[in-house]
């Protein structure tokens, strides 16, 4: 018999709003305006990194004044739990990325074991470039070695942060705003 799921109610009243929404729509608008300006003449494969990425992307990709070719992958290490384990890709990229400026999309980078895994794989299909675009960074000195983000929207505590994709035990991804869970 499985553990009963942690209540998305019981995390909110124990957790602090770390960037409204007004915050995170601002950021996207500045980060759009970057790639904008860093891959105008290309036509960038948007890659969303599901699902994490999907809300952000969401915005972001309309922010882009950009010819983009859209795509996903779903990779997980964390399927539900707060920690993650191995890479597990669920899904990758149709859009052959041979030659390609790719852009990678994701919610968070934290200590970048998924974001560094799909990065280098694109590489392995031969992308000409590979940017990261993520809505939030965690500054810890946890972080893959050699993985950096090149846009990043916010930067959040290191706790365990969850809302505007990110998900607590596959709740609140819907969440306007980003929260951290205290204690």
């Amino acid at each position: 018999m499985s553990e009963p799921r942690p209540s998305l109610a019981d995390a909110l009243s124990r957790s602090i709003l770390v960037h409204t929404s007004d915050v995170l729509d601002a950021a996207i608008k500045r980060v759009g305006a970057q790639i904008t300006h860093d891959l105008a003449g290309s036509t960038p494969v948007f890659l969303t990194i599901m699902q994490g990425g999907l809300m952000f992307a969401g915005g972001l990709a309309l922010q882009l004044d950009l010819a983009c070719e859209f795509d996903y992958v779903h990779a997980s290490r964390y399927r539900g739990k707060t920690s993650g384990g191995g890479l597990l890709w669920l899904a990758r990229p149709h859009l052959p990325l041979h030659g390609r400026d790719v852009l990678l999309v994701d919610d968070i980078l934290d200590e970048g074991h998924t974001l560094s895994g799909i990065r280098d794989w694109c590489g392995t299909q031969g992308a000409r470039t590979v940017r990261i675009a993520v809505l939030c960074e965690k500054r810890h000195g946890r972080t893959v070695p050699g993985l950096k983000a090149d846009y990043v929207g916010v930067e959040v505590p290191d706790l365990y942060v969850y809302g505007y994709g990110m998900d607590f035990h596959e709740q609140g991804r819907n969440l306007p705003a980003i929260y951290a869970l205290q204690g």
